[in-house]
Formats: structure tokens, C-alpha cells, sequence
């Protein structure tokens, strides 16, 4: 007799599998349009967030520390992608901006993403798609939710 297995125990088994096939999907995605994973998740977070959002905030949101976001900012605004100002309510922090070449990047990734979405979700409900959402909402309220702690707005569906 074939012993059944707790779905708890299927659904924690797999995460981390479907996370990965995403992850390796969407790098796809950005292979297309020459730019690279930890880059293409500034651009898309900035365009999200909208500009002006603080250096700090989009570091936890491209989940890098502060030293590798000025890097990857460094990179970014070279390639003429995004500029830095300095935040008007506070001297000490830059603000993000995407320029208009960043934007109309951006705005191509998001498209192709979304395709992307589309084509692996074609056969997935959304009372499925919501049920797993609310998953995640219990997985996130058990590890603390640290985007709460650091006051930060709910976070859209990652890359």
C-alpha cells in the first residue's frame, strides 16, 4: 500500500523548484534584451515604485545590501538607463530615476514578462492563482514579514 504524502509537505518540496524554473525563465527574458537579472530588477522595481523612490527602499526591493545597489546603480546610470538626484526632503539620500531610455527598457521587459506570464499561467485558474497568493501571505506572515517591518508597501508578483 502507497503511503500518501501531506500536500504541506509537497507544496514546501516544490517552492523552491518553481521559484528556480521562474527564475531561469525570466533571466530568458532578460538574455533578449541584453541585460542582466540583478539589473533588469532595479530598472523594473524603479518603474514600479515609480521614480523618485529612495535609494534604501529600492535596495530591500531588489533585496541587495546598500554597497551593491550604489554599484549596480553606478552601472545602470553609466549605460544611461537611470540618474540619481538628491532627495529634497533629505540631503543625505538620492532619489532614483529612470530616464527615458531606462523607461522605454523597462517598459519592453515588463511587456515580454508579462507575456512570459501568460504563456507559463495559460492553464491556471484564478481561483487557483488566488489560493496560491493566499499561501504566500501565510508563508510571509509566518517568517515575520520583514517588508512590513521596514514599512514598506506590498510588494507586486517578483520578476
Amino acid at each position: 500500500m502507497m503511503k500518501s504524502v501531506d500536500p504541506r509537505f509537497l507544496l514546501t518540496s516544490t517552492l523552491l523548484q518553481a521559484g528556480r524554473q521562474w527564475r531561469r525563465l525570466a533571466q530568458e527574458v532578460l538574455a533578449e534584451h541584453e541585460i542582466s537579472e540583478a539589473r533588469g530588477a532595479a530598472l523594473l522595481w524603479v518603474r514600479r515604485l515609480g521614480g523618485g523612490v529612495r535609494q534604501v527602499t529600492l535596495a530591500a526591493y531588489v533585496g541587495i545590501e546598500g554597497t551593491s545597489i550604489v554599484r549596480l546603480l553606478d552601472q545602470l546610470s553609466a549605460l544611461g538607463l537611470l540618474e540619481r538626484r538628491s532627495d529634497p526632503d533629505d540631503r543625505r539620500a538620492n532619489t532614483v530615476w529612470l530616464t527615458e531610455a531606462g523607461e522605454r527598457l523597462a517598459e519592453h521587459i515588463e511587456a515580454a514578462l508579462g507575456e512570459l506570464r501568460e504563456r507559463v499561467l495559460k492553464d491556471v485558474g484564478d481561483a487557483d492563482l488566488d489560493a496560491t497568493l493566499r499561501v504566500f501571505a501565510a508563508i510571509d506572515r509566518a517568517a515575520g514579514d520583514s517588508r512590513a517591518q521596514l514599512a514598506l508597501p506590498p510588494l507586486d508578483p517578483p520578476v
